[in-house]
């Protein structure tokens, strides 16, 4: 699969099909979204640093929830895609809706990836590759710092306060 395909990226819906609203957040949402970061996470999710393997706390987690982005709350993956695939870093084999990331190539260090940012807010979320299990065949290998943990039955983060997706809540 290209990740870099026109087709799969987000950004030109103003809704995904899950039903959220991918629109940036302003300035000052963004100038509020990002006040309260650690030196950490402003590594990793302002300036696409990555976290160190085997030590991120979702890295071992198998609680039942949904992953959302640490900066704007877009849920990103659901509890049930998450695998160990002993790299050292919580990975997943299928978003919730592919509109909820966005796929970059990435050259740093040498090499050719694919680096998955928020679709919405741009924080760097971490990498995707094609050597995952079924059915997608895909691991994207996220960092710790780029999510937050929403357990199963709780309210989903409204950081930009636009409600619940069209439709209702989200399951």
């Amino acid at each position: 699969m290209n990740h870099l395909d026109p087709e799969t990226r987000a950004g030109s819906a103003q809704r995904s099909d899950a039903g959220f609203e991918l629109r940036p957040p302003s300035a000052d949402q963004y100038q509020a979204l990002t006040a309260d970061l650690t030196k950490e996470e402003r590594e990793v999710i302002l300036k696409h640093g990555t976290e160190a393997p085997f030590c991120g706390v979702f890295n071992g987690s198998k609680a039942r929830g949904t992953y959302v982005c640490r900066l704007c709350g877009l849920p990103l993956f659901r509890s049930g895609t998450k695998f160990d695939s002993g790299t050292g870093w919580p990975s997943f084999f299928d978003p919730i809706d592919r509109a909820h990331v966005r796929f970059v190539r990435d050259t740093s260090y040498g090499m050719i990836r694919t680096e998955i940012r928020c679709a919405r807010c741009e924080g760097h979320l971490g990498h995707v590759f094609d050597d995952g299990p079924p059915p997608t065949g895909e691991r994207y290998c996220m960092n710790s710092v780029s999510m937050e943990f929403m357990p199963q039955g709780e309210p989903l983060p409204n950081r930009l306060g636009r409600g619940a997706p069209e439709g209702g809540p989200f399951p």
